[in-house]
């Protein structure tokens, strides 16, 4: 699929004249315009909610915590979770996050939204990349649309709001993609050096961020390339042989200093653990049967499916391209092994969406594009507008659930988005796929700006550790203040309260009220004891000679599992111990 010319010299035996492009593709088609088009768009869909949206358990906060104590304790090799290992991921992401709280001058006690800076960051790259990636087969108009469809999708909104691999290590797999895809459409063996180095670089950092991920995806676009276009010759312009060696020279410093830190644990606990565990058997309740991954990417990669079906014929007709071929050795093999690895994530298949934007952008903007029929226009139609739909009625409908009064901006707001994006609908059913873009942009925008900005932080039901962490710091006279929890260890409670915050048994927590356990800290001691522990708790503190006294109160729902939170603050009676 080829971009032509806009008015091509009129010819009685040619066919009929192409529709001239939209005046937005026109503006902003461009290899300057573009890129800065499209940086614009990211911040507006990234920004909202960086700061006001809490830790999102578990995973975030599980990072951000091992990333502040590195700085703590300036031990930048080991991976810490308080005084437990963690050894799932390799170090690159903490070492983003510690730079950026670094650079920030704020320290370890820094605001979340510092630590999030690196999946900002990745993702805004992510959209940008993309753009790279297609300019090596089409031209900056439909580079630009692949780049809109990539800054859209839901998935990569999420990622760009958590502090973790995802959107860091997508960047890098198309940072390797754009270099794989130029020195293959070279089909020479003459060696390409430069971007020899950008590909092997990007594996490397791919590899740092979040191990075989990034070689896997790109191991299986190279051998879908050579096994389709039986030819294997074309890969010596990657200079294999420097860059396997350049590869090893910048991964292996802190695969050594880990090994040599831990006698070798980190790789039995990420590969013996982790990785084979995850393959073997669905991790953490999130197993799933094969095809899981083609259901679920309707809606992570919205709006994309929903122009993807008016795109088939067209990418069809196109199928011996060069990038239909390369899209689908980049899509087909790494989804197969997503789909047969028992756990299963939506933010998995996230690598996989630029192969599908691609193609499908270059159909868009195809003059000579085949129409879609009615039947999947109508399909199409759905898939665009019914996500929509879905969160506009989920921004009063879910906090109505939860028990909190809707967010009145973002719920409007929302219904916007859902509007725009019937009316892009509308153009899908017309079988006029490009100009249902803006309006699914607009719709992509307003979601976005709804849901992260203000229906998200309004949900105050499910943001349990903020509000915990408030109730302590109202305390009266608790200035400095101990604090062990029995019953509530959601990792985000630990980040934003303290590293020397404890999870301990009922028992132990009556302990520490009593004193009788060996803290040294200095400061009044409180015990945050959720209220299926109550009985144990109280139980021990009898037996202790103690009746601790409930200062507080939070509850609310903890999103991982779904379960009713009572959590009460207690303090030693007066009379019982002297707060310390």
């Amino acid at each position: 699929m080829t971009e032509t010319a806009d008015n091509p010299e009129e010819n009685p035996g040619a066919a009929p004249k192409a529709p001239a492009r939209p005046l937005w593709v026109r503006l902003f088609g461009h290899d300057v315009s573009a890129p800065l088009f499209l940086l614009l768009v990211s911040l507006f869909l990234f920004v909202p909610g960086q700061w006001t949206v809490p830790p999102l358990d578990r995973d975030e906060p599980r990072f951000t915590q091992a990333t502040k104590q590195m700085l703590e304790t300036g031990n930048y090799v080991d991976i810490r979770f308080q005084d437990q290992a963690r050894y799932k991921k390799p170090v690159g992401i903490y070492w983003l996050q510690a730079a950026a709280v670094n650079a920030s001058g704020l320290g370890p006690e820094a605001p979340l939204w510092v630590y999030r800076l690196p999946s900002a960051i990745g993702a805004t790259l992510c959209v940008l990349l993309t753009f790279w990636v297609a300019r090596a087969f089409m031209g900056p108009a439909g580079a630009l649309v692949a780049g809109l469809f990539v800054a859209m999708a839901i998935i990569l909104g999420v990622e760009a709001r958590l502090a973790k691999t995802d959107a860091v290590l997508f960047a890098t797999i198309l940072l390797a993609q754009g270099a794989l895809a130029r020195i293959w459409l070279k089909e020479t063996v003459k060696r390409r050096w430069g971007l020899g180095f950008v590909f092997w670089t990007a594996l490397a950092a791919g590899v740092l961020v979040k191990g075989p991920v990034a070689p896997m995806v790109v191991g299986l676009t190279v051998i879908g390339l050579m096994a389709l276009k039986r030819q294997v010759a074309w890969f010596k312009g990657a200079v294999p042989l420097f860059g396997i060696l350049w590869f090893i020279l910048l991964v292996s410093p802190w695969f050594i200093a880990i090994w040599l830190a831990t006698d070798g644990a980190f790789f039995q606990e990420a590969i013996g653990k982790d990785l084979l565990g995850k393959v073997g058997q669905g991790q953490e309740g999130h197993g799933a049967p094969p095809l899981t991954h083609l259901a679920t990417m309707l809606g992570v990669f919205w709006p994309l499916p929903g122009f993807l079906f008016l795109s088939l014929a067209t990418i069809w007709r196109e199928r011996a391209s060069r990038l239909v071929i390369f899209c689908v050795s980049w899509f087909v093999p790494s989804w197969v092994v997503f789909e047969l690895v028992a756990t299963k994530l939506p933010h998995y298949t996230m690598p996989l969406l630029p192969a599908l934007a691609l193609p499908v952008a270059a159909a868009l903007v195809d003059p000579q594009r085949i129409p879609a029929g009615k039947a999947l226009g109508w399909i199409g139609a759905v898939l665009l507008a019914l996500p929509a739909v879905g969160i506009a009625v989920g921004s009063f409908a879910g906090p109505a659930f939860l028990g909190d009064w809707p967010s009145p901006p973002g719920a409007v707001i929302c219904v916007f988005g859902a509007v725009l994006a019937v009316m892009a609908a509308r153009w899908l059913v017309a079988d006029l796929p490009i100009k249902a873009v803006p309006p699914a942009l607009g719709a992509a925008l307003c979601i976005a700006v709804g849901v992260w900005g203000f229906v998200g932080p309004g949900l105050t039901a499910i943001w349990v550790s903020p509000r915990l962490v408030q109730a302590i710091s109202d305390v009266p006279g608790c200035k400095p203040a101990q604090v062990v929890t029995s019953g509530f260890n959601e990792p985000s409670f630990i980040f934003l309260e303290g590293t020397a915050t404890r999870i301990v048994s009922a028992e132990q927590a009556a302990d520490f009220l009593a004193g009788k356990d060996e803290s040294t800290g200095s400061g009044c001691r409180i015990a945050v004891v959720e209220s299926r522990q109550k009985d144990a708790f109280m139980k021990a503190s009898a037996a202790n000679g103690l009746v601790p006294q409930m200062v507080s109160r939070v509850d609310g729902l903890n999103i991982n599992g779904g379960k009713r939170l009572d959590i009460g603050l207690y303090l030693p009676a007066q009379g019982d111990n002297e707060r310390k």
